[in-house]
Formats: C-alpha cells, sequence, structure tokens
C-alpha cells in the first residue's frame, strides 16, 4: 500500500493512493494537485549517505569510502511532493539528487545485518539538493550545503516494505522540464540498507519515522529557478518539485546581507 499525508480544507490527512488519486479515510477522492502535500511520515531523525555510489563518486572526482559517510539534516529541510525549493541568488551550481529513502518502522538497536530488513516500514523517494558553492572543508557535505530550509523534498508515498520485494533493485530517474538527465539503479549501492541499519543501530537508536538517505548515483545538473524536477523511483512513485528564485520563495537577504 502507498500512504501518504496531505494538508485540506484546514486539517491534515492520511491518506492513500487509489487509481492515480488521493483517498481520504473516509473515502473521498481528490486530484494531486487539489491539496497541501507534506512528508509522507512524521519525520525523526535523518541520516543521509555521502558518496554511496562508486560513479557518483567518481563524478565528483572523490574516492569511493570504506565505512560509511553519514551526516544528519535538520527537520526544517524537509518538505513534501509538490513544493518549492529556493536557489538562492549567490549560487552558481545547485543539483539534485535522487535517493531512494529509507523508513524505520520499529525501535531497534545493535541490529545485525541478517535481521535488519525486518525493521524497515517502508520506502520513499527523496530529492536532496546541493548547492556546490556552499562547500567549505574537507568533510563534505557540511551543514549549510544540506540543511538550508526546504532543500529535500520527500513523497509523495510511504510504499509498505512488504510491496517491494527488492528493494536493491529499483531504478533511479531524474528529469528536469520533461528531459532525463539522471538514471541509475540501487544495485550500484557501496553499502546495502541492511548493512547502513547495521552500522547506524550500532551506536545509537532508531525509532519510527526515522529516515534513512541512500545517495545517489551520477548524472547531476544544474538547476535554475522555474525548472520542474521530477524524480522517481520504479514502484514508488514520482516526486515533483519546483525551484524557485529568492522572490519566489519569499525570501529577503538579512541586514548583514547573508543569504544562506
Amino acid at each position: 500500500m502507498k500512504r501518504g499525508r496531505i494538508a485540506y480544507n484546514g486539517a491534515v490527512h492520511q491518506v492513500t493512493q487509489h487509481q492515480g488519486l488521493v483517498r481520504l479515510a473516509d473515502g473521498r477522492l481528490l486530484e494531486e494537485g487539489a491539496c497541501q502535500w507534506l512528508p509522507p511520515v512524521e519525520v525523526g531523525t535523518v541520516f543521509a549517505l555521502g558518496l554511496n555510489y562508486a560513479d557518483h563518486a567518481k563524478e565528483l572526482a572523490f574516492k569511493a569510502p570504506e565505512a560509511p559517510l553519514v551526516f544528519l539534516k535538520g527537520p526544517n529541510a524537509i518538505v513534501g511532493h509538490r513544493a518549492r525549493t529556493r536557489r538562492p541568488a549567490d549560487a552558481t551550481y545547485m543539483h539534485y539528487e535522487c535517493e531512494l529513502a529509507v523508513v524505520i518502522g520499529k525501535t531497534c538497536k545493535n541490529v545485525a545485518k541478517a535481521d535488519a530488513m525486518a525493521v524497515v516500514a517502508g520506502y520513499s523517494v527523496a530529492n536532496d539538493y546541493a548547492i556546490r558553492d556552499y562547500l567549505e572543508n574537507y568533510y563534505r557535505p557540511n551543514l549549510r550545503v544540506k540543511n538550508r530550509d526546504g532543500c529535500t523534498p520527500l513523497g509523495p508515498w510511504l510504499t509498505d516494505a512488504a510491496d517491494v520485494p527488492n528493494p536493491m533493485a529499483l531504478a533511479l530517474t531524474t528529469r528536469v522540464n520533461g528531459q532525463t538527465t539522471q538514471q541509475g539503479t540501487t544495485a550500484d549501492m557501496i553499502f546495502d540498507i541492511a548493512t547502513l541499519i547495521e552500522y547506524l543501530s550500532s551506536f545509537m537508536t532508531l525509532n519510527p519515522g526515522d529516515v534513512i538517505l541512500t545517495g545517489t548515483p551520477e548524472g547531476l545538473a544544474d538547476v535554475k529557478a522555474g525548472d520542474v524536477v521530477e524524480t522517481e523511483i520504479e514502484g514508488l512513485g514520482c516526486l515533483v518539485n519546483h525551484i524557485v528564485d529568492d522572490a519566489g520563495y519569499g525570501f529577503s537577504p538579512s541586514p548583514a546581507g547573508g543569504q544562506g
């Protein structure tokens, strides 16, 4: 089953997918453009993987990591399907990152790799934008690159784990204004889902709603204000995002002149 969350008529609703439409709990059906989309789960801790595809590491001229390169994302970064993401005026290169999002369904600690998939609630699609200009140090990516407001759309749906027989064999595709710019497969991950769960749970407790963003394959391209970016993962859905400039986002620089 595909589950989601929307804001509609002043309330938050848990919804499901029904023949291309959005179905409310009372049975009403909506077109997906008739509501405001929220992330499909109430997100807890977000773990994001850097350089988890060897072709992407090569694309950026980095050596593939020997252990998972993980960083955290704040809740302000996460937005829903059809949301707007800001490209700051000072950015010279901002790219999308189509990623498989793994949602944890059980509180767990010290999970063995053989048992790891049993703690997964389901899967979603993420688009974790990065601004290359903002990289500041050898540890990539840094806070400013990956924790900007609204920089990580997630959704539209959470697809139940039981409905995804092999999450390590899913096609990933990105389209910018209808043109395909990125294609890959989750089979090319350096560290697979079970390995990541074993690794993370070895030193901290994972909880329902925690999300693991598993990295992106090669095929990055600069995006500009006005672009419509679609990130799609086989069997999970197509996440649509709109790039806007500062004015379109309702942003004004601070008196000190910083934009962030």
